[in-house]
């Protein structure tokens, strides 16, 4: 099935709406996938207020998938501050952090975040970047053999102990 596929830059604060109800429906997959998720009514508008806010002061890229002018993916990362001496990693440049990505489960299986993610990427690797940092649920196996996939491979595992 050939889709009408269109990827497009976009100033999130400008498309609040669309980024918003794509970030739920990444947020109801995460709760899905780790019960200490709050909840997308307690975390939207402080979630949506720090993904502007990023996209503004840290050279963010939201970039959203439409299939016949309909949102239905996004992805969305930013530089890391540079200068952070902080790091134990040799490498000192800039590194991206992808924040976020999410394809509307009925459109999944057509290559769209694969799309998404090649064009975020070139984006950054144009301006220089050579670390691109990303984070997922341990149980996210589908989104860890993307990665693998793509390339990258485990460098940390976080513990948490809750209390």
């Amino acid at each position: 099935m050939q889709l009408n596929l269109q990827i497009e830059p976009v100033r999130i604060a400008d498309h609040y709406d669309a980024v918003f109800h794509l970030l739920e429906h990444l947020h109801v997959h995460e709760l899905s996938l780790f019960d200490k998720t709050a909840t997308w009514d307690d975390i939207g508008a402080g979630y949506m207020r720090h993904v502007v806010e990023m996209q503004e002061e840290n050279d963010g890229l939201c970039l959203i998938a439409y299939v016949d002018k309909k949102p239905v993916g996004l992805i969305f990362g930013y530089v890391e501050d540079e200068d952070d001496d902080s790091r134990i990693e040799v490498y000192k440049g800039m590194a991206l952090y992808v924040s976020d990505g999410v394809v509307l489960v009925e459109y999944r299986k057509y290559g769209i975040y694969t799309k998404l993610n090649e064009m975020l990427e070139q984006h950054y690797i144009d301006k220089g970047v050579r670390r691109i940092i990303r984070f997922t649920l341990y149980n996210n196996t589908k989104m860890q053999h993307f990665l693998e996939k793509e390339g990258y491979s485990v460098t940390r595992l976080q513990y948490e102990k809750w209390l």
